[in-house]
């Protein structure tokens, strides 16, 4: 049968698993845990191959001849997407902003460290409208520099290059930011299926902005913060103020930093909504395939200049909206607003009574003047008591608002970067800044041998050195490169005081620690992660296997003036089935938490099964619980979880209150409890197999070397200083 021969009407391809229709394994079956965040970013994926190395790649950037060809591309205003009086500061502004303001703390995920605003939902949020304009006004650029600069780094720098343009003297900037080439499907944008849904469900009470489920931080799907017309698109400066606050705070900034970003960010550019939503296309991720790539096109209209339909609020905010200056205030806070109609019919403030001279001119022709105008957030700053003595204060002091924005604006685009030490370029500003999590330099030169031997006769027990070490170092998130073992910050407020990290018992352990790190010379957070290292040697001795887990010294202490501790509140763990610990009952599943632990932590399935297999046996459970302990051996690094999960000689019995108890099919004897972390790796058909890998009789070996290789893995994961150096 020839290509000829395929009968009419017949496609000659498989729909579903080989096409965008498919259905995957949880959409036939809901209840099975769902894999896919951990396979996120999977080598495969990437183009540019295992030995590619963007920080050597840097190395050779023409970082000025760059900066020169992004200026330049401010004022060069091209035929098929003319600039707004011939200008693209604006436009670079919001692409910069919106692909730094999807962060949040709670769980580290969105910014603009990854690239991620080139896919989906990102590129196709209603918010981001038009931002697929700006990446391809940048495209020339990137071309000719290629692989030396990454998009993630290019859209953050192109925003910081506009401010320079309009006229502010920015902070610094940092290159470093690697690309991502696959979408972000493990981070939550919240349960809505329609964009700009009200924002009710996402509440408890929409009245009160601090009931907002968590991690979320924007108050609608779609949106990058809040809703510029108002709560639900109803005006109330006072509730959008409310819900500013809150936004804002968990996007890890202050009032002053919220108000001085929102005058900033309103400084330059405008708004467009001269035209009607349904005039146009779908956004990029829907839209046809002659349109490559770009959405949101008007097909009624030209759909550029002063004819753009973006937000569907129109006007300026400013007299002279490609400059910096205080523009913003004076037109705020010197005018008296009220509420009227865009064209597009958004709610938008307009002034009461104007002076023809203090208009913005049109973007095409400069011999019209057009209103300005405000959004509902613009007006919270001018109606809210704590926003409007700030804003009042910058008005009266334009070198104080000019620091503060610039300081603000370098927060925005480098939060999600991590350390310091991940910076790169000429522009990185010598200040540390605590929001950096600064630690100092460790010592190297140290006895390393020596420590141990103290560590080993110390009578700390392999639970305690395993189960503290694993405490510091789980608050790593490869989201934003933060937490982690190096600092030591397990010590200090508020990680010490977490339920999760057993208080009492980290005392005792770290009042053991703390005399030999200063006895031999080496810092508190190597002595912890050094004394994790002895417990898993002599769990595996203790099961007969010499193994040596690889140990790199330098690693500092912060203090409590480089710690933020407010910022470190988020990160606590309210759950951990690594060490089977959940601080209450959730409507999410416990291994559900786990494989968010996992991918914030970087790790694979496979490295997660070896990790909570050893971690089980060798006694790390929270309060010592024995949920989960398969074996007789308790305190040796063997198989015996896997063997004792995967053996029918057992069956498994719920007993209530998400417990479980592990009996002989034979007597009913009950031999083990359980909790639903421990038996999804026998339930889970991926999980089974990995956990039947390690159940094998000629794989005990392997299993003492792949859990040491993951703890490694987790204990150095916030080691940039070597990574980089290497």
């Amino acid at each position: 049968m020839d290509g000829n021969d395929i009968p009419t009407g017949k496609c000659p391809v498989m729909h579903g698993g080989l096409t965008s229709s498919g259905e995957s394994v949880t959409s036939w079956w809901p209840k099975s845990l769902n894999l896919d965040i951990l396979s996120q970013h999977d080598s495969k994926t990437n183009p540019m191959g295992p030995d590619f190395n963007y920080r050597e790649e840097l190395k050779k950037l023409d970082i000025e001849g760059l900066k020169n060809d992004v200026r330049a591309l401010m004022t060069e205003s091209q035929d098929w997407w003319p600039a707004d009086w011939g200008s693209y500061v604006g436009m670079f502004a919001r692409v910069s902003w919106h692909a730094a303001g999807s962060y949040r703390l709670a769980d580290g995920r969105g910014g603009a460290g990854s690239g991620n605003q080139r896919f989906a939902p990102l590129n196709s949020w209603p918010d981001n409208a038009n931002t697929d304009k700006g990446r391809r006004l940048l495209w020339p650029i990137k071309k000719k520099y290629g692989n030396k600069v990454s998009w993630a780094d290019l859209i953050a720098l192109a925003g910081t290059i506009a401010y320079e343009v309009a006229g502010l003297k920015t902070f610094g900037f940092g290159f470093g930011r690697e690309d991502i080439w696959h979408p972000e499907k493990d981070t939550y944008w919240g349960a809505e299926k329609e964009w700009l849904a009200p924002s009710d469900g996402r509440y408890d009470n929409v009245d009160q902005p601090e009931t907002m489920e968590n991690p979320l931080a924007a108050v609608q799907m779609g949106l990058i913060y809040v809703n510029p017309e108002g709560v639900n698109g109803q005006s109330d400066p006072l509730k959008t103020a409310a819900q500013m606050r809150e936004t804002f705070e968990r996007m890890a900034m202050n009032d002053e930093e919220t108000v001085a970003l929102t005058i900033g960010g309103h400084t330059i550019g405008k708004c467009h909504g001269n035209g009607l939503a349904e005039n146009l296309t779908d956004a990029p991720e829907g839209a046809g395939v002659e349109l490559q790539g770009l959405g949101w096109m008007n097909t009624k209209g030209r759909g550029i200049g002063r004819d753009q339909m973006v937000s569907g609020i129109e006007g300026a905010w400013t007299t002279e909206p490609t400059k910096w200056d205080n523009g913003y205030l004076k037109m705020l806070l010197e005018h008296d607003w009220e509420l009227r109609k865009s064209p597009a019919g958004a709610n938008q403030w307009e002034p009461i009574s104007i002076a023809e001279e203090d208009k913005p001119v049109d973007v095409e022709d400069p011999s019209i003047r057009q209103n300005p105008i405000m959004t509902d957030a613009d007006m919270a700053i001018k109606m809210d008591p704590i926003y409007r003595e700030i804003a009042e204060r910058f008005y009266r002091d334009q070198a104080a608002l000019d620091d503060a924005f610039a300081r603000g604006w370098f927060k925005l685009t480098h939060r999600d970067m991590g350390p310091k030490v991940r910076y790169y370029g000429p522009d990185v500003p010598a200040e540390d800044l605590i929001w950096q999590d600064p630690v100092p330099a460790g010592s190297t030169g140290y006895d390393v041998q020596a420590a141990k031997a103290k560590i080993a006769a110390s009578g700390l027990s392999m639970a305690d050195m395993v189960a503290t070490a694993w405490d510091s170092a789980r608050t790593y998130r490869g989201s934003d490169m933060r937490g982690g073992a190096n600092g030591a910050r397990i010590r200090l407020a508020p990680q010490k005081d977490w339920e999760a990290n057993e208080p009492e018992r980290l005392a005792r352990v770290l009042s053991v620690l703390e005399p030999i790190a200063a006895e031999v010379g080496a810092s508190v957070a190597d002595m912890i992660v050094l004394a994790g290292s002895v417990g898993v040697e002599q769990a595996a001795k203790a099961a007969g296997f010499d193994v040596t887990v690889p140990f790199t010294p330098g690693r500092g202490d912060a203090t409590d003036e480089q710690t933020d501790a407010a910022s470190f509140d988020a990160m606590e763990p309210l759950a951990d089935g690594y060490r089977n610990f959940a601080k209450q009952e959730y409507v999410v599943a416990p291994e559900e938490m786990m494989l968010d632990r996992t991918q914030l932590l970087g790790l694979t399935a496979p490295e997660m099964v070896a990790l909570v297999g050893g971690m089980r046996v060798i006694g790390t459970n929270h309060g010592g619980t024995k949920h989960g302990v398969f074996t007789d051996r308790e305190g040796q690094l063997t198989n015996d979880f896997f063997v004792n999960l995967t053996d029918m000689r057992y069956r498994w019995v719920p007993v209530g209150n998400g417990l479980y108890e592990i009996r002989d099919r034979k007597t009913g004897e009950a031999k083990w409890t359980a909790t639903s972390a421990d038996l999804v790796f026998g339930s889970n058909s991926i999980l089974r197999a990995y956990s039947e890998v390690y159940a094998q009789d000629d794989n005990a070996a392997k299993f003492v070397n792949d859990f040491v290789a993951a703890w490694v893995k987790v204990m150095d994961a916030d080691r940039f200083d070597v990574r980089l150096a290497a």
